[in-house]
């Protein structure tokens, strides 16, 4: 059983990698763009569509606003972007957002950004396959019962990806990307040049009107503009997943931080184009699309119908129709490189929570690197949360949508403030005029956009809160309380551990007393004894408890005729317990003489088969568990291998490639006959 898991993981994952073999895995720009910015590059898929479905509330009478809110929209990207161009600059150590609060503005402030990015990460892998589905979904509507199904199982194709290592992911997922950024520029090209020539392309829902929902219709005043700032809102999913490439600045191949920033101008001025591009085509071809189909005046059976994508639309009119060839290629590139954009999820997430637990935020499993340099643990952490999500919303975007986009904005505004602060701290040990010259302008950068970004955090907030939102802040709220705790734990464990007289410490106990647990008379115990005898004790004895009566008397008249030295104590269980008896009694020698150290030696067998630990070792287990709470006990194993177990150890069974570190001759021994 063990042999065929190794199998199965090595064909997955693949064969382990040494540490040394760690710099291979770096990345160049032509991989990292992909891997980093898949996200914020995918959502041109949807961020115009956000926009027009939050519009459409008012029925046709509001889409004319649809071109200014997209401009707001690259206003806002390009500003980020310029700002984290700063921060991989200024911190290349791989920190973001996290880093540059923490070192600015605060320890807290630094949990606050670090919570709010970890859901949003979830949040990414969450909306970027349910968005994916969608648009299978729009090629195939037969598969619309299968959303759910779907959506899982590419989590965990992306999920076996991804723990192959990073680069690995990075030339499994460049393909896709590039070839869906060819066929958006190509039909946005293609359309925008009919347009030119008096051909404009018509999408499919142009011809049906839109009946308004009552409470959004005929908004003047306050109430438009709540509506308009909901939509500029949503079109924001397009700057999800622009801070990843400060987070992963280690990953790419030195110079660093000139890489870094050249592949976030490289992201940004693509993002920028497509997302102008499709949302120009949307206007252009009179994009209908509605919360609910029954909302478009004329569509016959309403309810049985599944509203195609907004970028399925534009497929459909610029190529000529839903059966054309550019249609399932710009379907089949989008759905592919929406379920891929996750992989900018798979990347930070993984980096950030390694942060921190190093900084000892988080358990310090998540800094662990699996056997192909991976974050192992923050992948599958990851890939769990995001998994029930999809299964909890039923893997509906629009749904999930509002959860999104509250922590982006959050890191966007703090890192930003963060980062003024460290031009001013700069600025007062520069004196070089040049120098102060440009540092000058990065801080009005950076300034510009923390005000910029924390008005479109308010915004967010005032508009999407009681729509889910809500439960994001709520998360990232108790994510934070989880970490401040995590941290004084860590926190008071080393100041108790922490030495303060080492030769205090190393002073010997006044006596050492052995105990050996003994429930039958065979090669275990004795080898048991032999190595407690080992040890040299001041005091040693043979302990058992009497659940009956007729084999402790058995067990005492074998003791006295092979006339083993070692006294044999018998304690009596009326409610034939184990654990509790034996318990009790090795406290009561420590209450007795405090000053001593006990040692409790268990002989235990060691099994090969996964069922044979069934069979054995329940109660040793307890007794373990229970003796290891008692102060001044040590609770040592003394394995005896079964046959089994030797079997089971010969290496021509080990899966390929596979290497055994340090691993224990028996993960489960167990006490011999331990009764529960």
């Amino acid at each position: 059983m063990f042999n065929l898991t190794g199998l199965l993981k090595r064909l997955v994952i693949g064969r382990a990698r040494r540490s040394e073999e760690l710099h291979e895995t770096l990345l160049p720009k032509r991989l990292a763009l992909p891997i980093f910015a898949s996200d914020p590059l995918s959502s041109v898929a949807y961020a115009t569509q956000e926009i027009l479905l939050v519009l459409t509330l008012g029925g046709l009478a509001y889409l004319h606003f649809t071109p200014w809110i997209a401009l707001a929209v690259v206003c806002l990207m390009t500003v980020v972007v310029l700002s984290y161009r700063q921060v991989v600059r200024a911190y290349p150590s791989g920190g973001g957002s996290y880093e540059v609060a923490s070192t600015n503005l605060g320890a807290s402030a630094g949990l606050v950004v670090a919570s709010a990015l970890l859901v949003d990460y979830v949040m990414t892998v969450a909306v970027s396959v349910a968005s994916g589905v969608a648009n299978i979904i729009s090629a195939v509507p037969a598969l619309v019962d299968h959303r759910v199904p779907m959506a899982l199982t590419f989590v965990a194709l992306l999920t076996a990806v991804n723990l192959r290592g990073v680069r690995e992911a990075g030339s499994a997922f460049a393909a896709p990307t590039y070839l869906f950024i060819t066929g958006v520029l190509i039909m946005v090209g293609t359309g925008l040049f009919r347009y030119l020539m008096g051909d404009a392309p018509v999408a499919e829902s142009a011809r049906y009107g839109i009946e308004p929902e009552p409470a959004d219709a005929g908004l003047t005043g306050l109430a438009l503009l709540m509506l308009v700032l909901r939509a500029f809102s949503s079109g924001c999913t397009a700057l999800t997943g622009v801070e990843a490439i400060s987070n992963g600045v280690p990953a790419f191949r030195k110079p660093k931080s000139k890489n870094a920033a050249t592949t976030m101008a490289a992201m940004g001025l693509i993002a920028i184009t497509m997302f102008s591009g499709v949302t120009t085509l949307a206007v252009v071809a009179k994009v209908h699309i509605v919360e609910h189909p029954c909302q478009l005046i004329g569509l016959p059976d309403c309810e049985d119908h599944t509203q195609r994508t907004v970028i399925a639309q534009l497929a459909s009119a610029v190529f000529g129709g839903p059966e054309t060839l550019g249609f399932y290629y710009i379907q089949a590139a989008t759905a592919l490189v929406l379920i891929l954009a996750a992989n900018t999820a798979y990347n930070g997430f993984p980096l950030l929570a390694s942060i921190l637990a190093q900084h000892r935020y988080l358990p310090r499993q998540l800094h662990n690197r699996g056997d192909r340099l991976a974050f192992s643990n923050g992948i599958l952490a990851l890939a769990v949360v995001a998994a029930l999500l999809l299964w909890a919303y039923r893997a509906d975007v629009t749904s999930l949508i509002h959860l999104y986009i509250l922590g982006v904005f959050t890191s966007f505004t703090l890192s930003q403030s963060g980062m003024v602060r460290h031009w001013n701290r700069e600025l007062r040990a520069e004196f070089d005029h040049t120098v102060r010259r440009r540092y000058h302008l990065a801080r009005t950068v950076n300034a510009t956009g923390a005000v910029v970004t924390g008005l479109v955090l308010v915004i967010v907030l005032a508009t999407k809160f009681t729509q889910g939102a809500w439960l994001a802040v709520l998360a990232a709220a108790l994510l934070w309380l989880m970490m401040r705790a995590i941290r004084r734990h860590y926190d008071a464990v080393a100041a108790e551990l922490a030495v303060a007289d080492p030769r205090s410490e190393l002073s010997r106990p006044s006596r050492v007393t052995a105990i050996v647990l003994v429930s039958t008379l065979h090669k275990p115990t004795l080898r048991a004894l032999s190595y407690a005898r080992a040890f040299k004790p001041d005091r040693l004895e043979a302990l058992t408890v009497a659940v009956d009566h007729e084999e402790a008397a058995g067990l005492r008249r074998q003791w006295q005729q092979l006339d083993i030295e070692v006294p044999l104590r018998i304690l009596d269980s009326p409610y034939r317990e184990i654990t509790r008896p034996v318990v009790e009694y090795v406290r009561s020698v420590r209450r007795t003489s405090p000053r001593d150290v006990v040692g409790v030696f268990i002989p235990e067998y060691v099994v090969g088969r996964w069922w044979e630990h069934l069979l054995h070792n329940q109660s040793a287990l307890w007794l373990k568990s229970r003796l290891l709470f008692t102060p001044g006990v040590m609770v040592t194993s003394v394995p005896w291998q079964l046959t089994s177990s030797a079997r089971a150890d010969r290496p021509a069974a080990r899966a390929p490639g596979s290497v055994r570190r340090g691993e224990p001759t028996g993960e489960r021994p167990a006490h011999h006959r331990a009764r529960s």
